[in-house]
């Protein structure tokens, strides 16, 4: 593989890396708001903002560790007959899936950009009793979908040159 693109596939890691680490406390975000919604609950009256805040958290959790999974290959595949290949044949078979998925994603990003941009442009918000602004956790989705792009991009490089007999 040439130079620069073994510079983007451990730019993109590491960038991803960080990212993902950081979703993944996310989780404990979560557990206070939620811990704190059950205290309120049993104590007094429940704050408006806890389930939603929970879930604008979990978008986040959710759509920035994308790309971490992505690159430690933690997401769900159908192993049956996958398993039984080599691992040349695996690359081979990922290069050519991860395409449909990068297709998919660019997809996904432009119906984000156009859901971000009417959320910005009339300043969209929540039809719920706390009616936050959407476009905050829109803009996150977006860049969540970047990093996976990038990530799933590095991906094919990665099994391109596994294919050929080259590793990174």
């Amino acid at each position: 593989m040439p130079e620069p693109v073994k510079r983007f596939v451990r730019a993109v890691d590491a960038v991803n890396r960080v990212v993902g680490l950081f979703a993944m406390y996310l989780i404990f975000a979560i557990m206070g708001v939620l811990l704190y919604s059950s205290i309120m609950k049993a104590v007094a009256i429940p704050p408006l903002w806890t389930l939603e805040m929970a879930q604008f958290l979990m978008v986040g959790y959710y759509m920035l560790g994308g790309g971490w999974s992505l690159q430690n290959d933690a997401h769900v595949r159908m192993d049956l007959i996958y398993g039984r290949w080599s691992p040349r044949r695996r690359a081979a078979i990922d290069a050519v899936t991860i395409l449909f998925l990068i297709f998919y994603l660019f997809m996904l990003l432009y119906g984000g950009f156009s859901s971000t941009g009417y959320a910005l442009h009339y300043g969209e918000k929540s039809y719920s009793a706390w009616a936050p602004y959407m476009a905050p956790i829109k803009i996150v989705m977006c860049i969540g979908i970047i990093f996976m792009i990038l990530q799933a991009a590095a991906q094919f490089f990665r099994d391109v040159a596994r294919v050929r007999g080259e590793e990174f």
